[in-house]
């Protein structure tokens, strides 16, 4: 009988190592800790727990893709311009996962913004509205996205 590769298990059915290892992975990843050891002695597990099973336990985002959104954006090539978006974006619970800020050309920059945006605070065709009404913004619009 072939068995399947991977599987979807609810993590309430799962061992608790399981949920240790993502922990020390995570900690390690967020530079939160300077060694796998460290890292599994704050999770609570052993190294050879750790090491067993680090390569074989991913966390599982559903729908990642479906919540990152790309804003193309013309700012004036003022102080504080990108500023007050990236501010905007934080505020609407957005989490910048790119940027990319072109050299001005007639003091005008081109920027394109990458964002998780699975927790705002409004719709993204309103996000991108109220970054459009920022002072220095001369224009903005949603590149990709639901």
């Amino acid at each position: 009988m072939d068995h399947p590769k991977y599987l979807l298990v609810d993590t309430s059915v799962l061992p608790e190592v399981f949920l240790k290892v993502i922990n020390a992975k995570k900690l390690l990843a967020q530079g939160k800790v300077k060694s796998a050891s460290e890292a599994a002695r704050i999770a609570g597990i052993s190294r050879s727990a750790f090491y067993k099973y680090k390569d074989c336990v991913q966390p599982y985002h559903s729908k990642i893709s479906d919540h990152i959104v790309t804003i193309y954006a013309s700012l004036a090539d003022e102080p504080g311009v990108l500023s007050s978006v990236i501010s905007q974006l934080y505020n609407s619970g957005a989490n910048i996962l790119t940027l990319n800020q072109n050299i001005p050309v007639d003091s005008v920059a081109h920027v394109s913004i990458s964002a998780k945006v699975g927790s705002i605070t409004c719709s993204e065709e309103a996000l991108v509205d109220q970054i459009r009404t920022l002072p220095g913004v001369v224009n903005a619009k949603l590149l990709s996205g639901n």
